[in-house]
C-alpha cells in the first residue's frame, strides 16, 4: 500500500483539477449529439465527484446533460419524496449511492435505469435476478459489505492488541446490517474478541450508546456504514475520543473526521464506475444486461492525531499498509 500524507494535496483533488482541463474540452465534442440527457442522483454528501467523472466522459451539467442531485443528509424519511421527484422530472437514469436510496427508487419507478454505487448483495436483497445479469431496471456496482467489516474488526484488533471486548453500533433499519452482524459474531470468536452490539437508528441515541460502550468495558468500537452515521460521522468520532475509545469507520471520510481508522472500498473507483454505467445507459444499454461488478480497491485510512490523542502507538507494519495517513 502506498501512504500519502495529508500536508499534500490529496489526490482526488489532483486528478479532479487536471483532468477537469485536460480532459473536459475535447470530451465535450463526443457527447454533443442527440437530445440532452438528464441524471437524477440520490445521495449522502456532495455529488461532485460524479459530475467530475461524467465531465471526463463528455457529460457537461448545463450544456449536453442536466444533473438533478438531491442529498438526503442522513434523512432516510426523505428518500422516497425525493426519488419521486426524480421521476416526475422523467430523469433518464438515477444514481443511488446506498442500499436505501436503491429501494426508494426502485419503488418510485420499475422503468427508470437505476444505477447502484454502494448497495452490498443485491441479489440477496431481491434486487436483481443474478450478478452476471441483473434483469429488470437495476445494474451498478454492490460491496463486499460483510467482508468488508470483518475486515475492519481485524484491522481494529491490530491496531489495539489490548482489546479483548469491542463494541459494534448498527443501525437496524439499514437491511444489510443484521446480515452483517451474524457475520461478525463468527468472526469476534476467532479473533479471541467478545462483541458488544448497540443497535442505534439516530444520533439522539448517540450518547447513551457510548455510555453503554464504556459502561460494557468495551475497549474499541466499530461503526458500520450507514448514511445515518456517515452524516454524523465528526459527532461519533468526537464521542469516541471523549471515552478514550479508538474507533474504526468504513468510507476514508471517517478517518478524517477523526475515528483512529477506516476501511472500505474506494469511494472514488466506486463513482467513477458507477458513472461509466450511465455513460452506457445514456448510449443506449439496458440496464439489466450490464453485469453487476464487485470492488478491486480498498483504502485503509489512519489517523495519527487521533492516536496521539488516544495515547496509542501504531505499529509500523500497519502505517506501511496504509493508503492515508493523517497527521
Amino acid at each position: 500500500m502506498r501512504v500519502d500524507r495529508v500536508k499534500v494535496m490529496d489526490r482526488r483533488v489532483f486528478i479532479s483539477v487536471m483532468t477537469s482541463g485536460l480532459l473536459a474540452a475535447p470530451l465535450v465534442a463526443e457527447a454533443q449529439p442527440g437530445r440532452m440527457g438528464r441524471v437524477g442522483v440520490l445521495i449522502v454528501g456532495s455529488a461532485e465527484e460524479f459530475r467530475q467523472r461524467l465531465r471526463e466522459l463528455g457529460y457537461v451539467d448545463g450544456q449536453n446533460i442536466t444533473i438533478d442531485a438531491r442529498d438526503t443528509e442522513g434523512k432516510p424519511d426523505r428518500l422516497d419524496e425525493f426519488a419521486r421527484e426524480l421521476a416526475r422530472l422523467k430523469v433518464d437514469v438515477i444514481i443511488a449511492n446506498y442500499p436505501a436510496a436503491v429501494f426508494s427508487a426502485r419503488r418510485a419507478s420499475m422503468t427508470i435505469p437505476i444505477v447502484m454505487v454502494n448497495t452490498p448483495d443485491p441479489v440477496e436483497l431481491g434486487l436483481v435476478a443474478s450478478l452476471a445479469r441483473p434483469g429488470g431496471n437495476i445494474t451498478g456496482m454492490t460491496s463486499l459489505s460483510v467482508d468488508m467489516s470483518l475486515k475492519q474488526l481485524e484491522l481494529l484488533k491490530e491496531a489495539v492488541p489490548r482489546a479483548s471486548r469491542i463494541a459494534v453500533m448498527w443501525n437496524p433499519d439499514n437491511p444489510w446490517h443484521p446480515v452483517t452482524v451474524k457475520g461478525l459474531q463468527g468472526r469476534g470468536r476467532s479473533l479471541g474478541v467478545q462483541l458488544q452490539f448497540l443497535p442505534v437508528r439516530g444520533p439522539d441515541e448517540f450518547d447513551r450508546t457510548y455510555q453503554e460502550t464504556v459502561a460494557g468495558r468495551a475497549h474499541a468500537i466499530v461503526v458500520l456504514a450507514d448514511p445515518m452515521t456517515f452524516a454524523h460521522r465528526k459527532q461519533l468520532a468526537n464521542l469516541a475520543v471523549r471515552h478514550g475509545l479508538p474507533a474504526m469507520g468504513s468510507l476514508r471520510e471517517y478517518a478524517e473526521a477523526g475515528s483512529l481508522l477506516s476501511y472500505w472500498a474506494d469511494g472514488t473507483d466506486l463513482v467513477r464506475r458507477a458513472a461509466s454505467y450511465v455513460d452506457r445507459i445514456l448510449k443506449g444499454a439496458k440496464p439489466g444486461d450490464l453485469p453487476i461488478e464487485q470492488p478491486t480497491k480498498f483504502e485503509l485510512v489512519i489517523n495519527l492525531r487521533t492516536a496521539k490523542t488516544l495515547g496509542l502507538a501504531i505499529s509500523p507494519s500497519l502505517l506501511q499498509r496504509a493508503d492515508q495517513v493523517i497527521e
